[in-house]
């Protein structure tokens, strides 16, 4: 297969790569073995040398060419597709997105990212039916005096981080000694930075100094792009490491539970806050109260609240999700829509939360009405099951509000991600955030044994797995993100087809529940990152195991902690070890991802953890007091701490006992 191989100084003022006899470089490279398949890829063994009598410092860029006709990218975490370039992008929020010729920001024909950003070191790409890539070492160390890849087990003094990168101009992939952030570094989705000068991001080589490193490169057929995933999973059989050791899951369930129960509640409103921050000046705690029924705090922390406390044996905590649950289901219903209103603030319910002003369309949310009534429906049957009790007017709440959603969807059987808040009829589609509604009906189903929506559940499923899911890139989940690729719609994907297949036991929902995990793992670190910035580097945090939230926002938070029955439920259905072993670094994440004892992130107390890990440091925005950067939030954030606790005392739990 053919490279090819190009640098940029860090003396040069042109930004532009050339080739390495302009450099006073030289490469070879030889094919040492593989087939090129997913499983035996070619491996490229490269050298590359300086010939000057001098140092050289600046970034070295290989590239995999391949046929382009209609490619479709995959760097995993930052790049599906296109990021939707084909869309369009006058939003607030912004993202990488790849389009053809010289698009203005943020679209680029080409992109060039730092290896930690990615979940898996690999760089690919679907086209003409075939998956064409590479995989290579995410960062370089120092062993015995020598620059050396890294890889599991390789211990060393860590040098730097290399980079990968795509062109839709030229039709690569590639792979860089250094890196660029180029032609922008996203922070977040409203903090954009330029390309910056080579700096410390240079590979350095001294005079005549030669170094040595290989490339996995992949060049097999696939029908679709689901096709990518065998060679991920070759990538995680290569660099995986499992998160570091933390608490036994019954002492992570009891800590963070209890620090929600004893700091997060706010008795006045009936609910739990979204933040609680540490007054400095008076000792005591700061609340930010954006109350909402679901996602992000509301029945998203509730339910697992609940639930925590009937394994736990805990009366109070159990009265007080109780209370928040009765809350919603007694005043939130919207009696013009015939839905809920997703906001509740002074006493009153609106859709106003404080997501609004960043939509498009006014109404009420999918992803909010959905997530709330599938939790509902949970809250219900734990309550059922644990505790003998029934709550038949919980179930009333959901049943009255089913219908309505049902008469939104549209003729494909999307459910839309917008209802007016007038009528309840669809406004805005084009969105994954639907499959929320269709997780709740199929909960719904499975619970009550009412099969009367099965055969438009059916219709709704497949037109998600065809539009979505098989093309590996699901958006529109998080109001938030601007129809974003994310990785939080395909949670609740995840569980109606877990219901689906329960309902039905067709293995055809088992096939798709195992494409939707497959995506799930792109956003699902399968490495240590190494950290640089405290708190994260200096307790030893682990990115292995936690899942990246968008290609908008992209932190490493804890709601794909949440879907850890549905990996469970699968590998009960099928053993498969590489499923097997991406729940147990799920739950190995979340047990070691908060506070396990007072200022272990220093902040907060035993419980305590939020929503933001930065695992690079091109993701930092926090800072101490000193003004140092921060490579999380200082808060605690109870919808965080409770998607672990849905993963840890759910169906798990059992499991974990035995």
């Amino acid at each position: 297969m053919e490279l090819i191989v190009t640098a940029r100084s860090k003396t040069q003022e042109d930004p532009e790569y050339t080739g390495l006899n302009g450099h006073g470089l030289h490469a070879s490279v030889e094919i040492t073995g593989g087939t090129g398949s997913a499983q035996q890829p070619f491996q490229a063994h490269v050298q590359l040398t300086n010939l000057n009598s001098t140092p050289w410092s600046g970034v070295i860029h290989v590239e995999l060419p391949f046929a382009k006709a209609d490619p479709r990218f995959f760097l995993p975490a930052f790049m599906y597709g296109r990021n939707r370039g084909e869309a369009p992008q006058n939003v607030p929020n912004e993202f990488p997105r790849l389009r053809e010729g010289q698009p203005a920001r943020p679209s680029s024909s080409w992109w060039m990212v730092r290896s930690d950003r990615l979940s898996h070191p690999a760089a690919l790409v679907h086209d003409t039916g075939k998956v064409y890539g590479l995989c290579a070492s995410p960062y370089f160390i120092y062993r015995e005096g020598e620059k050396i890849q890294w890889k599991p087990g390789l211990e060393g003094e860590f040098l730097q981080y290399g980079g990968f990168t795509c062109s839709l101009a030229k039709g690569t992939v590639g792979y860089t000694l250094g890196y660029e952030n180029a032609p922008l570094l996203f922070i977040k989705s409203r903090l954009v930075k330029e390309r910056a000068p080579l700096e410390e991001n240079c590979f350095e080589l001294a005079a005549s100094e030669s170094v040595a490193f290989m490339l996995d490169l992949y060049d097999y057929k696939a029908e679709s792009e689901l096709g990518i995933n065998a060679a991920l999973e070759d990538v995680y059989s290569r660099y995986h490491q499992p998160p570091r050791p933390g608490s036994d899951l019954r002492t992570a369930a009891a800590d963070l539970s209890k620090a929600i129960y004893q700091y997060a509640w706010l008795p006045e409103d009936r609910s739990y806050t979204t933040f609680v921050y540490e007054d400095k000046e008076t000792g005591g705690y700061r609340y930010n109260k954006i109350i909402s029924i679901s996602w992000t705090n509301g029945l998203t922390v509730a339910t697992p609240m609940l639930m925590a406390a009937l394994r736990l044996g805990d009366e109070p905590m159990r009265g007080q999700a109780l209370s928040c649950i009765e809350h919603i289901i007694g005043n939130s219903l919207n009696p013009a829509s015939g839905l809920p209103y997703e906001a509740y603030q002074d006493g009153k319910w609106s859709i106003h939360g404080w997501w609004f002003d960043g939509m498009r369309t006014p109404g009420h949310s999918a992803y909010l009405c959905g997530q709330a009534l599938f939790y509902i429906m949970k809250a219900y049957e734990y309550e059922k099951r644990l505790n003998h009790v029934i709550h038949e007017d919980w179930v009333d709440f959901v049943r009255k509000i089913l219908p309505v959603l049902e008469r939104s969807r549209n003729s494909d059987g999307e459910y839309p991600t917008i209802l007016s808040e007038r009528t309840g009829a669809g406004l805005e589609y084009d969105s994954f955030s639907g499959t929320w509604i269709m997780a709740a009906i199929a909960y719904y189903s499975w619970l009550t044994g009412n099969r009367s929506h099965l055969d438009s559940l059916k219709r709704s499923e497949r037109h998600y797995y065809e539009t979505y899911v098989k093309r590996m890139e699901c958006y529109g989940s998080p109001l938030d993100a601007d129809k974003a690729v994310d990785s939080e719609g395909i949670l609740a994907y995840i569980r109606a087809v877990r219901y689906l297949h329960a309902l039905t036991g067709d293995e055809l929902y088992l096939d798709h529940m195992r494409d939707a995990l497959a995506y799930e793992f792109t956003f699902k670190f399968a490495y240590n990152s190494p950290v640089k910035v405290p708190p994260l580097s200096t307790v030893g945090w682990s990115s292995s195991g936690g899942s990246v939230t968008s290609v908008a926002n992209p932190h490493i938070h804890p709601m794909s902690s949440s879907v850890v029955d549905e990996l469970y439920y699968y590998v009960k259905q099928r053993e498969v070890p590489y499923v097997k072993q991406r729940m147990l670094d799920t739950v190995g994440w979340g047990c070691q991802t908060y506070n396990r004892y007072d200022r272990e992130f220093d902040h907060g107390l035993t419980g305590w953890m939020s929503e933001r890990f930065c695992h690079s440091e091109g993701l930092v925005t926090e800072t101490y007091n000193d003004g140092s950067p921060a490579s999380t939030w200082f808060c605690l954030m109870p919808w965080a701490s409770g998607s672990i606790i849905e993963g840890l005392v759910g169906d798990y739990w059992e499991a974990d006992s035995e």
